[in-house]
C-alpha cells in the first residue's frame, strides 16, 4: 500500500488504454446504477439487489466454465434471477424468503461451477471482488449499449414507476399496470446487476446501486433531486476507486465501497443538521406565536 499516493505511478496508468476502457465503463454504470438506485431504496429492494447479485454469480461462473464472455452469463443469470423474484415475491410478506431461496441457490450452484473450472484462480476471485480493469473494447461496447438500453426503457416506464414504488395500492387504483412495470423494473435491475458484478463484484455490487442512492435520500426527499445526487455520488464513488486502486494494484471494490460509504456518512450528519435547524426554527416559530398572542 505505500504506492498508494504515488501521483506519477497514477497519472501514468491513466494514460494506457485498458485504464481509460475501465473509467468509461465505470461512468455508464455510475449513471445507470445512480439512476436506478433511489428506486430501488423507494422500493426496499435492496436485498433483492444482493440476490439478483448471487445468480449473475452463478451466470457468469458458468460462462468461464464454458469459454464464453462472463458478462454475458453474468447478465444472463441477472436476468433470470430478477424475472424470478418478481414473480415468485409478488407479495411483500413472501418477498424475503424468496430471495433468500434464490440467493442460497444462487451462490450452491455458482461456487459449484468455480470448482469445476480448471482455469487461474485470479479469475475464480475476480468474479467475487471485480475486475473493471478487464474491460476491452468489445467489453465496454456491452456496458454503453446495455446502459442505453436501461436508461432509454426507464426513461418511458419512469413515472408509472415512480408511482407504484411511492404508493403501490394508490397507483393501482388509478390504473398503473403494477403487473407490468414491476417484471420491467425486475430485468432493468438485473441488467444493472450485471454490469455492476465485472466493476465491483459479486459481494459488493450493493455499494453502487444502494448505497449512493441512500445517501441521496437522506440529503433530499425530490425524487428527481434525489437520482441526480445519487448519480453524482455514484460517478465518485466508482471513478474514485479505480483511480485510487491503480497504484497499490489492490482490488477497486474496496476503494469504491470506502467511498461510497463515507458518502453516506457525510449525508447522515447534513441530515441530522438540516432536522436539527428544522426543529429549532419550528420552535422560535412557535415560541414567537405565543408571545405574539394577546393575554
Amino acid at each position: 500500500m505505500e504506492d498508494l499516493f504515488n501521483f506519477e505511478l497514477t497519472l501514468r496508468l491513466l494514460g494506457l488504454d485498458f485504464v481509460r476502457n475501465a473509467l468509461l465503463a465505470a461512468a455508464v454504470l455510475g449513471v445507470v446504477a445512480g439512476a436506478l438506485g433511489p428506486l430501488i431504496v423507494m422500493r426496499r429492494m435492496a436485498f433483492a439487489v444482493h440476490g439478483t447479485a448471487e445468480l449473475a454469480f452463478t451466470g457468469a461462473a458458468a460462462a468461464l466454465l464454458l469459454g464464453v464472455s462472463v458478462e454475458f452469463g453474468a447478465l444472463a443469470g441477472a436476468v433470470v434471477a430478477a424475472l424470478l423474484l418478481a414473480l415468485l415475491g409478488g407479495r411483500e410478506s413472501e418477498r424475503d424468503s424468496v430471495i433468500g431461496a434464490v440467493l442460497a441457490f444462487g451462490l450452491g450452484i455458482g461456487v459449484l461451477l468455480l470448482w469445476l473450472h480448471p482455469g487461474r484462480a485470479q479469475n475464480k476471485f475476480g468474479l467475487l471482488v471485480g475486475q473493471v480493469v478487464t474491460v476491452d473494447s468489445a467489453n465496454l461496447v456491452v456496458f454503453v449499449v446495455a446502459g442505453a438500453v436501461v436508461l432509454g426503457v426507464l426513461a418511458v416506464v419512469y413515472r408509472p414507476l415512480l408511482f407504484a414504488s411511492v404508493d403501490p395500492v394508490v397507483a393501482a387504483a388509478r390504473g398503473v399496470p403494477i403487473g407490468l412495470v414491476t417484471p420491467v423494473f425486475a430485468v432493468l435491475l438485473g441488467i444493472a446487476t450485471a454490469l455492476g458484478v465485472q466493476t465491483v463484484g459479486v459481494l459488493l455490487v450493493i455499494a453502487l446501486l444502494v448505497t449512493p442512492a441512500a445517501a441521496a435520500c437522506r440529503v433530499t426527499s425530490s425524487p428527481v433531486l434525489a437520482t441526480v445526487l445519487s448519480v453524482i455520488f455514484a460517478e465518485v464513488a466508482v471513478l474514485g476507486g479505480i483511480v485510487l486502486s491503480l497504484a497499490p494494484g489492490a482490488p477497486v471494490s474496496a476503494f469504491v465501497t470506502s467511498i461510497a460509504f463515507a458518502i453516506y456518512l457525510v449525508s447522515r450528519v447534513i441530515e441530522h443538521r438540516r432536522l436539527a435547524a428544522t426543529r429549532t426554527s419550528r420552535r422560535l416559530s412557535q415560541a414567537k406565536g405565543v408571545a405574539a398572542t394577546p393575554r
